[in-house]
């Protein structure tokens, strides 16, 4: 009957853990920005573009 005890007070320990953790992370802004994420693995082949361009760029200076 006494581990029930230790299991409900490990229990209640833990829930507040994550809450705390949950009220810290929404005051540093974790949550602010929903958009972004959401759109983020849309500019990933941008980035590849810049790449292809400036190894371009690099192998035309070196023909010229």
């Amino acid at each position: 009957m006494s581990a029930i005890y230790f299991l409900i007070g490990c229990s209640v320990i833990i829930a507040l853990i994550f809450l705390i953790a949950f009220f810290w992370a929404n005051k540093d802004g974790q949550h602010d920005d929903t958009y972004t994420p959401a759109i983020r693995i849309l500019f990933d082949d941008e980035l590849k573009d810049a790449d292809t361009t400036t190894t371009t760029e690099t192998t035309n200076n070196h023909s010229g």
